[in-house]
């Protein structure tokens, strides 16, 4: 399989391109290196992936890639993740996930792709849901440009499918943790806090502590990655544990992973706007691509904690 996978200099992305390597493909990443690391790919250039530096809103750019690369399957994860940055500037927001989304779909299309998998989002898109774990057909309550723009973005893969036949589905992600993360995001709490139980420092708790949210482990989201290339199925899917987390929980499960320290949590004032549960139904995912979570939240720590140590 030729598989291209844009941003797959990042976190998630770079886990995805070991994951193809390992199964025999040849990949080729699209990455401007905004935030993506070229030392998470390292090891990938060094079996044979090739890396093109392009940004997805070049739009010349990536159809030149695209040409070159003659991917059968797109991976589609570069992107604008900074909900705070998508409100202090969400035209910048908009040029990267809907415009560049456009331009990776237009050239797709063209290079005679027949499958594109996007990433998405669950909880920037569902807001303050009335149903959780909430399933993929709860009214979109987004709060940011981000998960506007992830909504917009989905549109255009739908649009793509009806117009032109190209095969796509959007994963909607709960908060993805794991070895490479930065500490961007909802996810990037356990990124945090694993830097701070390194460094034997307090977590830092916005609030009560008492919000929720669904973490997933990075492994679990390129399963579902792979599963979405191989499977048919199109629209939208959840990709969730279903677990609802409080900020304290996981701080507890930091503590729990020993260290001299208790880590005990300090509190600062909450921060705005910030949704009070986020939980997926990943249902719809188990029956169309038959994917289910399997690594477990403390464990998954465990792992991303020693990963940071070793580094």
């Amino acid at each position: 399989m030729r598989a291209l996978v844009t941003g797959g200099a990042g976190f998630i992305g770079s886990n995805l391109v070991d994951a193809l390597q390992a199964r025999g493909a040849d990949v080729t990443v699209l990455d401007d290196l905004s935030t993506g690391r070229r030392a998470n790919l390292d090891d990938a250039l060094a079996r044979g992936a090739r890396l093109i530096e392009a940004d997805v809103v070049d739009g010349e750019a990536v159809t030149a890639a695209f040409a070159a690369a003659r991917p059968e399957v797109v991976f589609h994860l570069a992107a604008q993740i900074d909900v705070r940055r998508s409100v202090a500037d969400p035209a910048r927001d908009a040029r990267i996930n809907v415009e560049g989304t456009v331009n990776v779909l237009a050239a797709a299309h063209a290079a005679g792709a027949r499958r594109l998998v996007f990433s998405s989002t669950g909880g920037a898109i569902y807001g303050e849901a009335d149903v959780v774990p909430t399933p993929e057909e709860a009214p979109v309550r987004a709060i940011s440009p981000y998960g506007r723009a992830k909504h917009a973005a989905e549109g255009y893969c739908a649009l793509y499918e009806q117009l032109h036949g190209l095969s796509t589905i959007a994963l909607r992600y709960s908060n993805v943790y794991g070895p490479r993360q930065d500490p961007l995001g909802e996810g990037g709490v356990v990124a945090i806090f694993s830097g701070r139980r390194l460094a034997g420092e307090a977590p830092v708790v916005y609030g009560d502590g008492l919000q929720t949210r669904d973490y997933l482990h990075v492994d679990d989201v390129v399963r579902a990655n792979l599963l979405a290339a191989e499977r048919e199925a199109t629209g939208v899917a959840n990709v969730g544990s279903g677990v609802e987390t409080t900020v304290l929980d996981l701080v507890d499960v930091f503590a729990q992973l020993g260290g001299d320290d208790p880590f005990e949590p300090r509190f600062e004032p909450p921060r705005p706007g910030e949704v009070r549960r986020s939980c997926l139904d990943a249902a719809r995912a188990a029956e169309l691509l038959g994917w289910e979570p399997r690594i477990d939240l403390a464990v998954g720590v465990r792992d991303t904690l020693a990963t940071l140590a070793a580094a």
